[in-house]
């Protein structure tokens, strides 16, 4: 079979694709999966966490100049812009556990040599581009209420923004940016990532799926959004450990929430 031909099988394949309506009952029984698969074995998407948050550190970092602390609550908040690029090694160990092979943590890497590996780097170029311009707003915002001002020290950065009317300014507006930059990629990603270690996918096929899934659903997956959003927050606050064990869960529970949504029997290749 030709490239054009195979091309043209996969999106006559996807276009068929049935995707089905959740309700918040779903939510609740795929995080109760994602829990189960996460304490079946929780070594490795700890391990995996720890790559994630060094990496996401280190990528901030290369850009935050000679004083990074007004940045600090940018950077944790743009974390979760490529944590769903993080959970592609997570969605493959529960494919395996749920096709009972084996899925020790090692396993997370087979992604690496996924048929689907061109849409999965492209996702991951766009989301890394994202997390780009998210910082660079940051920095904008900053500047507009507090101009070339910078704190000397954590202290001094919390009162700067708790208790003047220029800090609850840029809270309100760097909240509104972050909103809007989260909700393009949970739109992008909720089931195109999945889609893509499940299946060999192309990009565009990925994501239209992905949108199709968030349009039918769009109640249900507002939901999903919040808790996950909260869920995240948790470990944030509870400096990062909490994060070891949630963004682990969150991830294997998208990986069911997939599988809930999108039937898989139909455009299986």
């Amino acid at each position: 079979m030709s490239y054009k031909s195979h091309v043209s099988s996969q999106d006559r394949l996807f276009s068929a694709i049935e995707v089905r309506q959740i309700d918040r009952n779903d939510l609740w029984r795929a995080l109760k999966r994602g829990t189960s698969d996460f304490f079946d074995s929780p070594t490795h998407p700890v391990f995996l966490t720890a790559i994630y948050l060094i990496v996401a550190a280190m990528v901030a970092l290369f850009g935050l100049g000679e004083n990074p602390l007004p940045l600090i609550f940018p950077l944790v908040a743009g974390m979760a812009l490529i944590g769903p690029l993080a959970a592609c090694g997570i969605y493959e160990l529960s494919r395996r556990k749920e096709k009972g092979l084996d899925y020790a943590w090692w396993h997370a890497f087979d992604v690496l040599s996924s048929p689907s590996r061109p849409a999965i780097l492209l996702m991951g170029a766009i989301l890394a581009v994202l997390f780009f311009c998210w910082m660079q707003t940051a920095i904008a915002l900053y500047g507009v209420y507090f101009g070339d001002l910078n704190p000397g020290s954590l202290t001094v950065l919390m009162e700067q923004v708790f208790t003047t009317a220029a800090g609850w300014q840029l809270l309100i507006s760097g909240c509104a940016m972050g909103l809007l930059y989260s909700a393009v990629v949970f739109v992008m990603s909720v089931v195109s990532l999945p889609a893509m270690v499940d299946k060999q996918t192309r990009f565009a096929q990925a994501v239209g799926l992905s949108l199709k899934v968030c349009l039918r659903n769009w109640q249900t997956l507002m939901l999903w959004y919040v808790v996950v959003a909260a869920l995240m927050w948790v470990g944030v606050l509870t400096f990062f450990f909490g994060l070891a064990i949630l963004l682990p869960i969150v991830g294997h529970a998208t990986w069911h929430l997939y599988r809930m949504l999108v039937n898989r029997e139909v455009g299986a290749p």
